[in-house]
C-alpha cells in the first residue's frame, strides 16, 4: 500500500498534492501545435478547469502552496472550518459541472484522458463531502494527530524554516479543535468508526505525551545547520520548547481524554458501512471508485470467492510437495508458530528486507526499459503508530531531492514472518510502488495533477502484479516464501470477500476474521489489524486484486497477439508510460501498444 494515499481525513491528502497542469516545465515542452493560438475552444476550456482545480488544491493545502512558491503559506496549516470546507466543496462542484458540460469530441486523445481522470477526482471529492467523510479524521490504524506530526520532518536549513515551524506549532491547537469538532459532529450523527476497531487507538495518542526532550516535535531543535550562531540556537530552542511544553503536549492529553472518555465509548457498534446514514449507497460508491469499474459489491464478492478457490488449490500443491502431514489448518498453525520463520530482532528484519530489496534492484533492467531517478530507503514504521499499523507500506515524497521509503513494521516480531518478506518487498519497494510512483512523477509531459495523483486500482494492482513478477524473476526459491507469495495473493483475494461481506452482506467481524485466518498464513495479529482496516476504510481493499487481474489479463492478451514480437520490457513501460490511470484507460493504452508493436 502507498502511504500518501489515505482517506480524505488526513491533513495532507494525495489529492492536495496534485500540481498545476500548466507548470513552467510543461510550458517549455509545449509544441507549436499545442500553443494557445492553435488550441480549440474545448482545449482552452479544459486547461482553465485544470488551472481552477489546482488553485482549489493550493487553497486547501498551505504546505503544497508553499512548496509551489507561495511564501504567504509558510507557517500555515489547513483550514478545516465548516465555512472553508463548504466553500472548497462549492468551488469543486462548479468545476465538475463545467467539466461535465465540456464538448470532448474535439479534444485530443490525451486531453480526453485528462478530462476523464480530473472528473473522477472532482466527483470523488464532492461525493466524500456529501457523504460527510470529513467527520472521520481517524481510522483503525491512526489519525490526524499522528500524521500532522510529520511537520517536524521538514527540511530545516534557514532561520526562517524554524520560524515557519514554530508558527505551525502555534497553529496546532486550532487544527486539533477543528478536527475534534468534526469528530463530535460524527458522534451526533452516528458517523464514526465502529467501536471495536478503536481498541487500543488511545495508544497512538499517548505515544505523544512524553517529556519535551523526547517529543518528535522537539527533534528539529536538537540539531541545527552549522552556520547557526549559538544565540540563534538558544532563542529558537527556548521558544520551541515552551510551545511544545505549554501547548502541544497538553493538546495531546486533551485529545486523549476526549477519545477515551467521550468518543470511543460513544462510537457506533455496528461494523457495516451500510449502517451509516446513506451507508449502502456510500459503499456502492466506494466500490466503483476503488475499482474504477462499474462493478457492484455482489459482483466483487463472487469474483473474490472464485479467486480464493483457485489460489487455495495452488497452496495445497506446495503443502503436498513439502510432504507435510496434516490439514491445511495444521500447516497454517505450523507457519504461525514455528520460531524458524520469525526474526529475533528488529535489525534482523530490516536487514533481511534490505537484502531482498537489493536483489530486486538487480532484476529491474531485465524487465524495464525506463527506471526512476529517485532512490528509496528502508525504515521501520514509526513506533507511535506501529501497533495497529499494517505490515509494510511505501512512503513517498513530493520533493525531487528526497527519497521514497519502504516502511517495515518491526512491532511484535513474532507476528512478522520472514516467508512473507519477499512478496512484501517487491510490492512496496521495487518493482512495485517506488518504481511506479517515482516514474509517474517524472512524466513531465503529463499535467501535474496526474503526475502526483494515485488511482488505487492501478497503483495497488501494479504492486500485487509486482509480487507475481518476482516469480519469473527467480524469487521465491524457498517453497515457504512461495507459499508466502500465495498467502499474499490470497490475502488480496480474500479482501474481495470480507470487505463486501462486512459492508454489504451482513457479515460479522468474527466471520471476516475466521475467513481471512482460515485461508491465509498471515499472523493473527496481521489478520486482526487488516480486518479492522477494512472496516474503517470501506472499499479501498478491493482495488488490489481488481487492478492485478486487469494487468495480468492485458499481458496475456499482448503475449497472444504479438507472439515472438512480445517484449516484456516494452510491455511494462507501456503499462507505466501514462502514469496512474483508470482500468478503462489502461485497456485502451495496451490496445494501442499492441497495435503499434504489430506495425
Amino acid at each position: 500500500m502507498f502511504k500518501l494515499l489515505l482517506p480524505s481525513l488526513l491533513a495532507v491528502s494525495l489529492s492536495a498534492c496534485q500540481i498545476n497542469s500548466v507548470s513552467t516545465e510543461q510550458t517549455q515542452s509545449m509544441t507549436s501545435a499545442e500553443s494557445p493560438l492553435t488550441m480549440g475552444v474545448s482545449d482552452l476550456t479544459l486547461k482553465s478547469i485544470i488551472e481552477a482545480d489546482w488553485q482549489i488544491q493550493l487553497d486547501s493545502d498551505p504546505s503544497q502552496a508553499f512548496f509551489e512558491g507561495d511564501a504567504s503559506a509558510a507557517g500555515k496549516l489547513s483550514d478545516l472550518s465548516p465555512a472553508n470546507l463548504a466553500s472548497l466543496n462549492h468551488r469543486k462542484q462548479a468545476q465538475l459541472t463545467k467539466l461535465k458540460a465540456l464538448d470532448r469530441d474535439t479534444l485530443s486523445k490525451e486531453d480526453k484522458i485528462n478530462a476523464q481522470i480530473l472528473q473522477g477526482q472532482l466527483q470523488n471529492s464532492v461525493d466524500l463531502y456529501r457523504y460527510k467523510d470529513h467527520y472521520l479524521p481517524i481510522t483503525a490504524e491512526s489519525g490526524f494527530h499522528a500524521y500532522i506530526a510529520s511537520i517536524a520532518k521538514a527540511r530545516f536549513v534557514t532561520e526562517q524554516d524554524y520560524e515557519n515551524y514554530i508558527a505551525k506549532l502555534s497553529n496546532l491547537p486550532k487544527y486539533f479543535a477543528q478536527q475534534t469538532y468534526w469528530l463530535k459532529q460524527g458522534l451526533e450523527s452516528g458517523i464514526t468508526p465502529p467501536q471495536v476497531t478503536l481498541n487500543g487507538f488511545e495508544d497512538s495518542i499517548s505515544a505523544f505525551t512524553v517529556p519535551v526532550e523526547d517529543s518528535g516535535y522537539f527533534k528539529p531543535f536538537t540539531h541545527y545547520p552549522k552556520h547557526f550562531t549559538q544565540a540563534q540556537k538558544d532563542d529558537l530552542t527556548a521558544r520551541g520548547k515552551k510551545i511544545i511544553e505549554l501547548q502541544i503536549l497538553p493538546l495531546y492529553q486533551q485529545f486523549y481524554d476526549f477519545m477515551t472518555e467521550e468518543y470511543i465509548p460513544g462510537a457506533r457498534t455496528d461494523i457495516a458501512c451500510a449502517s451509516l446514514p446513506d451507508g449502502a449507497a456510500f459503499y456502492e460508491n466506494r466500490v466503483r471508485y476503488y475499482t474504477t469499474l462499474d462493478m457492484t459489491s455482489d459482483e466483487v464478492h463472487q469474483l473474490g470467492l472464485k479467486e480464493v478457490k483457485r489460489i487455495r488449490a495452488e497452496m495445497q500443491i506446495i503443502i503436498d510437495d513439502l510432504g507435510f502431514e496434516g490439514s491445511f489448518a495444521n500447516f497454517l498453525h505450523f507457519l504461525r508458530t514455528d520460531p524458524q520463520f520469525y526474526p529475533k530482532t528488529a535489525e534482523e528484519l530490516l536487514k533481511e528486507a534490505a537484502f531482498i530489496a537489493k536483489k530486486a534492484d538487480a532484476m529491474l533492467p531485465k524487465y524495464f526499459g525506463k527506471l526512476p531517478r529517485i532512490p528509496y530507503g528502508i525504515q521501520a514504521v514509526p513506533a507511535e503508530i506501529a501497533p495497529k499499523y499494517t505490515t509494510g507500506r511505501y512512503s513517498g515524497s513530493n520533493r525531487d531531492d528526497e527519497p521514497g521509503y519502504y516502511w517495515v513494521n518491526t512491532y511484535a516480531l513474532d507476528k512478522r514472518p520472514l516467508y512473507e518478506l519477499e512478496a512484501l518487498t517487491l510490492h512496496e519497494a521495487v518493482p512495485g510502488h517506488h518504481l511506479q510512483i517515482s516514474l509517474n512523477k517524472e512524466l513531465i509531459k503529463l499535467p501535474n495533477f496526474r503526475r502526483y495523483s494515485y488511482i488505487s486500482a492501478f497503483g495497488e494492482g501494479w504492486g500485487l502484479y509486482s509480487e507475481y513478477l518476482g516469480l519469473e524473476a527467480g524469487f521465491y526459491q524457498d517453497p515457504y516464501s512461495n507459499f508466502g507469495r500465495l498467502t499474499y495473493e490470497m490475502w488480496r483475494a480474500a479482501r474481495l470477500v470480507v470487505d463486501t461481506g462486512m459492508h454489504a452482506k451482513g457479515w460479522s467481524r468474527q466471520q471476516a476474521l475466521d475467513f481471512m485466518a482460515g485461508n491465509t498464513a498471515l499472523s493473527m495479529h496481521n489478520v486482526t489489524t487488516e480486518i479492522d482496516r477494512y472496516i474503517s476504510w470501506p472499499g479501498q481493499a478491493l482495488s488490489y486484486k481488481i487492478g492485478e487481474l486487469t494487468i495480468k489479463r492485458l499481458r496475456v492478451q499482448a503475449e497472444e497477439e504479438l507472439g515472438e514480437k512480445f517484449d516484456i520490457r516494452a510491455f511494462h513501460d507501456a503499462i507505466l508510460e501514462n502514469g496512474s490511470v483508470p482500468m478503462s484507460v489502461l485497456e485502451q493504452q495496451i490496445a494501442d501498444f499492441i497495435s503499434s508493436q504489430k506495425t
